[in-house]
């Protein structure tokens, strides 16, 4: 869908209107009709910011879904797994950091009511004496209202993801790995004339995807690209996040580049699933520190940090889950080392460093930029000359 943006009237617009007035974003009342005016984009910036998105004042397919999704409030309808288009909403994404809290395995709270909600449910009803049907309506609510928290002393998601990675083993090799390389096909992402050049940042990501693989692949690693060098058209990331959960991938890495209209805006950040009341993704948070830390040591990039963020590729992907925004492509700083073949190995470099200490457990962990990528790769040749022996 095209953006609706400020200055556009209509019936979408007044839609938009109602859902932010009900959410206490804007003030209630006749005196914009269906205009986006100021305050509706102002509203609009409000709400993205408070639910992880990209703000921008603009309404977007993504955000146009999170207004749809905030309409439900939890114990305003019954909630129940259902085919082949599951519910959706904010009630949703309650319910699962409702029972996250109480130590029930929903897995990530993404706000779709698919078969682990529903068993998470009925979990929690045979364990309180009701019919376990899997279906949340005014019973199973009232008895989730009267409930304190299960599990104290720490995030039991926390403690489920890190004790998954911990019985993974600190290897590379079997490992599956989605890379994805952002844009491409009638979307090429930031475009920057440069002289007789045209850096595009669809090109820059999927050159830098493609080192990346074949670097993970030396170290043992099934890799899985979500595109080539020039598709027809460009996946949605929702379509990209179902990719990678049907490969049953390991980790998923989405690669970017940033622009803004002031050059002076440079560096690298990296994003991770993650919602405003401290719910996220405890694997991918961690993954997006040492990929953050590793490029900043290995490149001299300007460390821009780490964010949580609600993307619908972050938070529909069953995995630890980042994208690396890898510098500013409208940067002449940035676009001068992105440009250089030797430095988008480095950065290479340092995203197979940071995926190879995800695996190591906490206490054994190795100081940033220590890691020879290197000898992770003689390693794995050793082996397997070792094996055709």
């Amino acid at each position: 869908m095209r953006p609706i943006r400020p200055g556009d009237r209509g019936p979408a617009v007044r839609e938009i209107r109602a859902v932010l007035t009900g959410l206490d974003l804007l003030a209630a009342g006749p005196s914009a009709g269906d205009e986006f005016d100021a305050d509706t984009e102002r509203a609009v910036r409000a709400f993205q910011q408070s639910r992880g998105l990209s703000v921008d004042g603009r309404v977007g397919a993504e955000t146009w879904r999170a207004l749809d999704a905030a309409r439900w409030r939890l114990g305003a309808r019954t909630l129940y797994h259902a085919v082949p288009e599951p519910l959706t909403g904010e009630d949703v994404r309650s319910l699962q950091e409702r029972l996250l809290e109480m130590g029930y395995d929903v897995g990530r709270a993404d706000a779709v009511y698919g078969v682990r909600t529903s068993r998470a449910v009925a979990q929690f009803q045979r364990e309180m004496g009701l019919k376990p049907d899997g279906s949340c309506g005014p019973q199973t609510m009232g008895t989730l209202r009267r409930l304190g928290r299960k599990v104290v002393g720490g995030r039991p998601q926390w403690l489920r993801e890190s004790d998954a990675i911990r019985q993974a083993g600190p290897a590379l090799v079997g490992r599956t790995v989605v890379v994805d390389p952002g844009h491409g096909g009638t979307d090429p992402g930031v475009v920057v004339p440069d002289g007789p050049l045209r850096w595009t940042e669809a090109d820059l990501v999927h050159d830098l995807a493609s080192r990346l693989e074949g670097r993970l692949a030396a170290a043992g690693v099934r890799v899985q690209l979500t595109r080539g060098p020039t598709p027809q058209s460009c996946l949605p990331d929702a379509e990209r996040a179902q990719l990678a959960n049907s490969l049953g991938a390991d980790v998923f890495i989405s690669l970017h580049t940033d622009g803004h209209a002031n050059p002076a805006a440079e560096g690298v950040a990296t994003y991770h699933y993650g919602t405003g009341n401290g719910v996220t993704s405890a694997t991918g948070e961690r993954l997006a520190g040492l990929v953050q830390r590793e490029i900043v040591a290995r490149t001299g990039l300007r460390d821009c940090r780490t964010h949580a963020k609600t993307w619908e590729l972050l938070r529909l992907t069953r995995m630890p889950a980042v994208r690396v925004e890898v510098g500013y492509l409208t940067s002449p700083t940035d676009r001068g080392r992105l440009v250089d073949p030797r430095f988008r190995d480095r950065l290479v470099e340092a995203i197979v460093a940071a995926v190879q200490r995800m695996y190591f457990p906490v206490e054994r962990d190795v100081p940033t930029g220590s890691i020879d990528v290197s000898a992770l790769r003689a390693a794995v040749a050793a082996g397997r000359r070792v094996g055709a022996n």
